[in-house]
C-alpha cells in the first residue's frame, strides 16, 4: 500500500485514524532513495529497457515515462532509447505528447544511488558521455561548456539512427 492509499485508508478510519497517524507517517515511503512523486522505482539490474530490452544497470543514463489513462510506465536504459520511443510509438500512444505525461532522466552527475537526481529531459542539458546504447549523451541539470539542449540532443540522436 503506497502513501496515497494509506492516507485514504487512515482518513476513512475517522478519529481512530488519528491514533494511527504516527504509524502511517512511519510507513509512508513506498520507495527507497530519491524517487520523484509518480515515478515508479527502477529495479536496477532487473528491469529492462522497453525499446532495446537491455537490463537497466547504469544509473547515470536511465530514463522513465509515465502517462496515459492508465498511467502506463516505460523504462529506458539510455536517453536515446526514449527519444526513439517517442518518435516511433506516437501513433500507438498518442498520450505521450500530452502535457500530463511525465518524463524523467537521471542526472548523469549524481554521486550515488541514494543521492540520485531526476530531471525533466526536456529541461535538461546534455553533455558527451559514453552511454549504454552508444547515443553518448548524459543529462545534467545546468548548462555546461559543449552541452546541448533537449532538441539538439534529440536531432543528433535521431540522425545517428539505430
Amino acid at each position: 500500500m503506497c502513501s496515497h492509499e494509506r492516507r485514504e485508508f487512515v482518513s476513512r478510519l475517522g478519529l481512530g485514524g488519528l491514533l494511527l497517524t504516527p504509524l502511517a507517517v512511519a510507513l509512508s515511503g513506498c520507495k527507497k532513495g530519491n524517487w520523484p512523486e509518480e515515478m515508479v522505482e527502477i529495479k536496477w539490474d532487473r528491469n529492462t529497457c522497453v525499446r532495446c530490452n537491455m537490463v537497466i544497470s547504469d544509473r547515470r543514463f536511465a530514463a522513465e515515462m509515465r502517462g496515459g489513462p492508465t498511467k502506463t510506465v516505460f523504462m529506458f536504459d539510455d536517453i536515446g532509447c526514449l527519444v526513439f520511443w517517442l518518435r516511433d510509438k506516437a501513433d500507438k500512444y498518442p498520450w505521450m505528447s500530452d502535457a500530463a505525461t511525465r518524463l524523467w532522466v537521471a542526472d548523469s552527475e549524481s554521486k550515488s544511488r541514494d543521492e540520485m537526481q531526476w530531471l525533466d529531459p526536456r529541461q535538461a542539458n546534455y553533455v558527451s558521455k559514453t552511454s549504454p546504447m552508444g547515443y553518448n549523451f548524459g543529462a545534467v541539470g545546468s548548462p555546461q561548456a559543449g552541452g546541448v539542449d533537449f532538441n539538439e540532443m534529440r536531432q543528433r540522436t535521431l540522425a545517428k539512427g539505430k
